[in-house]
């Protein structure tokens, strides 16, 4: 009874956490290019009491053995980069990717960070940043007498300086990708790092080697579908409240045997 008490509680720890992965979820479904995360779980250790195959007598063997599990535990989180939906923003340096791949955003300390949040701005200098003044890194400088900016689905920038000028090709963009981008480190603000289990950050042309094509004027949309994310909300929530009544049931069990012994 007291381990069961203790299984039933590995489960309720479980689910909630369960419940605060889908609650960050539903705060992040209308965030620009969110990914969901989704929980996988384990059970703990089993405590033996009769080996599986073991001798009984002559050349007989028990066909199943007695193990009893000791309950759950979180093994860890996902995030899911399925495609979210793009819509239009109309803006010349809003770009969203229509498939893998993310961009490269140069930290002020040098270092890099990977996002799918495509909604740069131009700074004073030319440069694309983000919206907290980050560089777009392998963007190509837009100099001040430009008045507009096409950007190919391959990521190449054509600039025009003048009305019914010749278009300039200025540089290309390029899209970075991982073997396993699951394996990626979330640093919140839209931002991922690369880590031993996603493995190192490959460059490509947009829309080769595996990687998605740009779309100008478009952002993308969380992947969080609210109707899912409620429903696993309401089983987390049943499977807490049966884990409850199951402690409940032990507590009751317990009682009754010092009833006994009074």
């Amino acid at each position: 009874m007291i381990r069961a008490l203790m299984t039933a509680a590995s489960g309720m720890k479980a689910q909630q956490m369960q419940v605060d992965t889908i609650a960050n979820n539903i705060a992040n479904a209308n965030t620009s290019s969110f990914k969901k995360s989704e929980l996988s779980f384990r059970s703990m250790l089993y405590q033996t009491y009769r080996e599986p195959g073991a001798v009984t007598a002559g050349e007989q063997r028990t066909p199943t053995g007695l193990q009893v599990g000791t309950g759950t535990e979180v093994s860890g989180s996902s995030k899911i980069f399925q495609q979210g939906e793009l819509e239009p923003t109309g803006g010349q340096f809003s770009l969203a990717i229509q498939g893998e791949g993310f961009f490269r955003i140069q930290m002020p300390n040098g270092e890099y960070r990977y996002t799918r949040d495509g909604d740069f701005h131009r700074d004073a200098n030319g440069s694309l940043t983000t919206a907290e003044g980050y560089l777009l890194d392998g963007a190509p400088q837009i100099g001040q007498d430009v008045i507009s900016v096409t950007i190919g689905e391959d990521g190449t920038f054509s600039t025009l300086a003048s009305e019914g000028g010749t278009p300039t090709t200025a540089g290309q963009l390029q899209v970075w990708r991982f073997p396993n981008p699951a394996g990626l480190k979330a640093q919140g603000g839209n931002y991922y790092t690369e880590t031993g289990s996603s493995g190192p950050a490959a460059s490509s042309v947009a829309g080769q080697t595996g990687t998605g094509v740009l779309k100008q004027g478009y952002r993308e949309r969380s992947n969080v579908q609210v109707v899912d994310e409620l429903v696993s909300l309401i089983l987390a929530q049943r499977n807490y409240e049966v884990n409850s009544r199951a402690i409940r049931a032990s507590d009751e069990m317990l009682q009754q045997v010092n009833q006994m012994v009074r």
